[in-house]
């Protein structure tokens, strides 16, 4: 693909993502209108609106797949991947910010996501193993909280950079948010 049809297809991909987040019925036509190119462009990579969703989509597993590896989940010390992980996955909610239910139904998705979770879940298994997590929680509690932590943090510390907004998530992850004397 050349240059400027990688750019355009990043920028229609992106402007999607944001917003399809803000406006779930966005027209592929206002879509391309945001991002600066011809609607006929988008419309000759994808035939349909639903095509278009699901290569938003797809970009987005892309990034969450690559912030997963830079995080080195399996051999970085864990405190060090767990903060590296919260970190690329908030970068990637910024980026991506698509209605991630709507995403998790895509059948493309599916494989990709449940390789995903068993890596995430192997992890989280090596770092209650490690002693940073306590094994004393419910199976699957620490899997079910961390996405919506690093959601939130996504959305709502956006004043934060991705790290800073990692450190708080880590921190309220590992300590809670009670203070030493409630504990």
């Amino acid at each position: 693909m050349r240059a400027d049809a990688t750019r355009n297809l990043e920028r229609v991909l992106r402007t999607g993502a944001r917003m399809l987040a803000d406006d779930p019925s966005a027209t592929i036509a206002a879509i391309a209108a945001e991002a600066g190119v011809d609607r006929r462009t988008v419309y000759r990579r994808f035939a349909s609106r639903e095509d278009l969703m699901a290569a938003v989509y797809g970009a987005r597993y892309d990034a969450v797949e690559k912030a997963v590896e830079a995080a080195r989940l399996r051999e970085a010390p864990v405190a060090v991947a767990l903060h590296r992980y919260v970190e690329g996955i908030i970068a990637v909610n910024r980026a991506w910010p698509v209605e991630t239910s709507r995403m998790l139904r895509e059948a493309t998705i599916g494989e990709r996501r449940r390789r995903l979770i068993d890596e995430v879940d192997a992890f989280v298994a090596r770092a209650t193993d490690e002693g940073l997590l306590r094994s004393d929680l419910p199976p699957g509690w620490v899997a079910a909280v961390l996405p919506s932590l690093m959601e939130h943090a996504a959305e709502h510390l956006s004043e934060l950079s991705a790290a800073q907004a990692a450190d708080v998530v880590v921190a309220t992850l590992l300590r809670g948010v009670g203070t030493p004397q409630a504990r």
